[in-house]
């Protein structure tokens, strides 16, 4: 298993020391948040990318994953008008692009909020016309698209493996799949192991982190109530064997440097126990 740093806990810092710490403590990869300022789609067409290319050859350590910010303010494809959901898509669309032109592997995105007032229609019915759109531009650009369920407190939208499931069996492309960030399905009474007798061969990535199972919050591994020990002997049990990402966000902001390096020493005593 490959474990990746996630660099929006860093967005106080610079990107070189995203890098730096990524290389010094072991972490195999980095998935990049596509947000300032740091991974912006429209600064990395603008000529910001370049410097990026420069640490991933300086570092040796590469970008596999690109996550846009696409939950909230500006770009959620779920809500706003037909002129808001067009511009969120084209949004996705130059994320694919940059990510693709880092060298990534894949670009991670998610459905947001759909609003209070929206039905189980038209929530279906925009979310199948934005998955259709971004499979079909990742097939022109031959680019995987992986899809994330949130937690019920981020969206009402999909957040379970069976809303996932649903979407692949609605939209059929070899160029989208999906994911399972722990969380989502703890804090929701939902089986994690669930995910890939659902999703197969469309089980493509994993967020690992620890959760107190009442709320969104992201957890250093072993710090919360996840039984994660037990976790991780069953995805070696299945010879889960592709990439996790330790998707540390704001909670350790004040020193990323010191909670990256405790994240990954703890989860290695998980994965060599």
């Amino acid at each position: 298993m490959e474990i990746g740093m996630f660099t929006s806990g860093y967005q106080r810092n610079s990107l070189k020391e995203v890098f730096k710490d990524g290389k010094r403590f072991g972490y195999d990869f980095i998935e990049l948040w596509g947000a300032r300022p740091h991974g912006y789609p429209f600064d990395l067409k603008d000529g910001s990318i370049d410097e990026i290319k420069e640490l991933i050859q300086r570092y040796e350590i590469p970008i596999k994953g690109y996550t846009p910010e696409m939950n909230a303010y500006p770009y959620n494809m779920m809500i706003g008008t037909e002129s808001m959901r067009k511009d969120s898509i084209d949004y996705i669309k130059l994320s694919m692009d940059m990510a693709k032109e880092l060298g990534a592997e894949f670009t991670l995105i998610s459905a947001g909020h759909a609003g209070y007032k929206a039905t189980t229609k038209e929530i279906w019915d925009r979310l199948i016309k934005c998955i259709k759109e971004i499979a079909d531009y990742a097939e022109k650009i031959q680019h995987t698209v992986v899809l994330e369920p949130l937690t019920p407190y981020e969206s009402n939208v999909v957040t379970t493996a069976n809303d996932l499931a649903q979407v692949f069996r609605m939209v059929s492309s070899p160029y989208l799949v999906g994911m399972c960030d722990v969380v989502a399905p703890y804090v929701q009474y939902e089986s994690i192991m669930t995910y890939f007798d659902k999703l197969g061969d469309k089980m493509y990535h994993m967020h690992i982190v620890d959760s107190d199972g009442s709320s969104d919050n992201h957890i250093m591994p072993k710090e919360g109530k996840m039984p994660l020990k037990e976790l991780i002997m069953e995805l070696k049990e299945i010879n889960y064997d592709k990439t996790m990402t330790i998707e540390l966000v704001t909670s350790y902001i004040n020193e990323p440097s010191l909670y990256s390096r405790r994240a990954i020493t703890n989860l290695k005593s998980l994965l060599t126990d």
